[in-house]
């Protein structure tokens, strides 16, 4: 159970994201200064926690695998630079197309997550998860608020850009349970962080470095940004998914839409209708509803043992 709280801890970590961007955009800065800050103080902030728990770890005696190979590194860094992409596309696609409709888009992940773990690994999806996903399909459609909003112009870059994030979201929760489990959670954090650090800098050179910007209300924004974006999830997903697997990761993930509804409601002052609130509610049922069948079938199995018995 612990191992499910955490996935739900960062799914919700990562739903926090959407308010303090808005914020951040609000206060004049673009999106390599929002997402470059970001990386750079969550990567400082997992390297110090890794030095900090292998120093603890050695002093306990506790035994912790804080060494990895060269290979065990380029894998975790691949698999890393699938959130930094994610993260890029993302925001990327909210100038092109409403919040609403982005999120409607990057939440199909949770069958594309699903799909991915019965192709590779030819694991048919069981009943729960199928009916999981819909009712998680209705309950997002819902949450987001499009339904009650105007219809918007097609952008096909927005939604192009929306569907891709998607991918590789569902790519970054598939891979974090397969790669160098053995190694700490921890470390894995941050390689994989690092990862996705060298990708942003890459892409958005870090200009906000030398131009002032974070003398100018972006640190506590990119500090923000990096706790609950870059440090609590991936560390939450390397703790939790590779005890879960990744198909069950996936659908816990989607807890991420009622904290961003429930965020923007109390901080941004958005205004939330019925209709979403239900979407909230119907949400939090599919996510619920793998656990809750698996206990069902467990007491019933327990029960049938002692009638036998």
């Amino acid at each position: 159970m612990k191992y499910i709280l955490f996935v739900l801890g960062g799914a919700c970590s990562f739903g926090l994201l959407s308010t303090f961007v808005k914020k951040a955009y609000e206060s004049g800065f673009n999106v390599g200064e929002v997402v470059g800050s970001q990386q750079l103080f969550g990567v400082i902030m997992l390297w110090i926690l890794v030095f900090v728990t292998a120093k603890s770890a050695k002093q306990r005696a506790v035994t912790l695998t804080f060494k990895v190979t060269r290979r065990q590194a380029l894998s975790l860094m691949s698999v890393g630079t699938t959130t930094g992409i994610t993260g890029m596309l993302f925001y990327t696609a909210l100038q092109y197309i409403s919040a609403s409709f982005a999120i409607i888009l990057l939440f199909q992940f949770t069958w594309m997550g699903i799909l991915l773990e019965a192709v590779v690994e030819r694991k048919r999806p069981g009943k729960d998860k199928i009916l999981s996903l819909i009712i998680l399909f209705v309950g997002i459609i819902m949450a987001s608020g499009y339904l009650g909003g105007d219809k918007e112009a097609v952008s096909w870059i927005g939604i192009t850009l929306g569907l891709l994030a998607a991918v590789t979201y569902a790519l970054f929760i598939w891979f974090t349970g397969k790669t160098a489990k053995q190694v700490a959670p921890i470390t894995r954090s941050a390689i994989m962080l690092s990862g996705s650090f060298i990708i942003v800098m890459l892409v958005f050179p870090p200009h906000f470095l030398i131009n002032g910007s974070l003398h100018e209300a972006l640190l506590p924004w990119a500090l923000l940004l990096a706790l609950f974006g870059a440090v609590i999830p991936p560390l939450f997903y390397a703790i939790g998914v590779p005890r879960i697997g990744g198909g069950l990761a996936t659908i816990l993930s989607a807890a991420e839409l009622p904290a961003a509804v429930i965020m923007s409601y109390v901080v941004l002052n958005e205004s939330v209708n019925w209709l979403q609130w239900l979407g909230v509610g119907i949400t939090m049922l599919g996510i619920a509803l793998p656990e809750l069948m698996k206990r069902k079938k467990s007491q019933s199995e327990i029960v049938g043992a002692m009638v036998n018995s």
